[in-house]
């Protein structure tokens, strides 16, 4: 008999049970969460839940494409199987679109994951609390060590990412964080728990820009199945965060569905419709998107993403591009280096090298397990040299404070 594989079951079942006796509602709000005024959440439900995405023609498609501007309608056909014959025209408005509003440049970055401790059970993710993986957190010394080395590499924007748990990486924390960065670098953003209006006004004092959140996927049902505990699990708390942290004084918040957790087109047309009536209820809000596909990660093997091959990628890409023509546009090293080199010459205008999604590893020894798998592994120099290749611009940093 296996004892370990026996004994993992029964931990696993003993879990299970522990979670479906004292499981929160999905759809609440714990007490300490701030409720917004806001009927942005509702809409972009109603909208998703409406969206037939079968109904559109290959003439309602070709509109779109040609349309000065577009409108949530246009959107839904962009992203509607019918446009897969005409990814070759989208593709090309897409890239006059983009050249229109940022020219050849091509923005630069890194993430930099600082403590991988988490609170939450999401199936689908690598720090989830119950994956038995080697868990760390950075000090302030180490934090500034790794900042250090990657100022060395000529990046002057980092992204930084804590596991989600207040208990480990509390506000405070993320604070000092950012003020470190603020040494090192001209542009900082965060990917970290959703938090309170107040906590992102915090956060903004101490020298965040910007605020990047996953809702994951938009279906709440099928959100409820993925995500079995922790503060994640409460859908529209998540779902309203990019709002609070523009109403703590955040300048820009970017959006994500993960793609391949559910039908990635409901998913992409509500992150699209999402970042849509956000930018019109704070014309000021500078509009990121990311457009992440499902990875493998440690130790599951439960969770088989839905299929979205490059096409379709490439379709939702372009959809985001036509639908919103001044947002950026960031593509992952989830994907491989073609997919991304390929992107940034038609509607990408941000893309991340020399990235490690560990804790600890570029200054030292990796202290933490990382979150997911990556593909594109080029260091900084090489996605720099990429760039020019494409007889595009690489540019470190386009912001400065006076």
């Amino acid at each position: 008999m296996d004892t370990g594989k026996t004994n993992e079951s029964i931990l696993s079942q003993s879990i299970r049970e522990d979670l479906k006796e004292n499981r929160i509602d999905h759809m609440a709000y714990l007490d300490d969460m701030e409720v917004l005024e806001s009927d942005i959440d509702k809409r972009v439900l109603e909208a998703m839940a409406s969206y037939d995405y079968d109904k559109y023609t290959e003439s309602d498609v070709r509109c779109a494409i040609y349309k000065e501007n577009r409108t949530p309608e246009d959107f839904a056909a962009l992203l509607s199987p019918a446009a897969l014959p005409l990814l070759e025209e989208m593709a090309q408005m897409a890239k006059r679109e983009t050249r229109k509003h940022f020219g050849n440049s091509i923005m630069m970055f890194t993430p930099l994951y600082i403590s991988n401790y988490c609170e939450n059970y999401c199936i689908y993710c690598g720090f989830n609390c119950h994956n038995k993986i080697r868990r760390a957190k950075l000090n302030v010394e180490e934090i500034e060590n790794e900042m250090r080395a990657i100022a060395e590499t000529g990046l002057q924007e980092i992204l930084i990412l804590t596991g989600e748990s207040e208990k480990m990486s509390d506000v405070t924390y993320i604070g000092e964080a950012c003020k470190l960065a603020r040494k090192y670098f001209k542009t900082i953003g965060l990917e970290v728990y959703p938090t309170n209006s107040e906590n992102y006004a915090y956060w903004h004092e101490c020298g965040a820009d910007y605020v990047t959140v996953f809702q994951e996927t938009y279906h709440a049902e099928k959100y409820e199945t993925l995500h079995l505990a922790g503060k994640k699990r409460i859908f529209p708390y998540r779902m309203n965060a990019q709002e609070r942290a523009l109403k703590g004084g955040m300048r820009g918040v970017g959006f994500a569905a993960l793609l391949g957790l559910d039908d990635f087109r409901k998913d992409a047309f509500a992150t699209g419709v999402h970042a849509y009536l956000l930018q019109r209820k704070y014309p000021q809000a500078e509009i990121a998107f990311s457009c992440p596909r499902l990875r493998p990660i440690i130790n599951n093997e439960r969770i088989n993403p839905m299929d979205v091959h490059e096409a379709q990628l490439l379709q939702v890409v372009c959809a985001y591009r036509l639908l919103l023509p001044f947002a950026s546009i960031t593509i992952s090293t989830r994907e491989c280096k073609r997919v991304r080199d390929n992107l940034i010459q038609i509607c990408a205008t941000k893309i991340s090298a020399g990235v490690d999604v560990g804790i600890g590893g570029r200054s030292g020894e990796e202290k933490g397990d990382e979150q997911f798998e990556i593909d594109d592994t080029r260091n900084v120099q090489e996605v720099y040299d990429a760039i020019l290749a494409a007889g595009l611009q690489p540019v470190m940093s386009d912001y400065v404070y006076v």
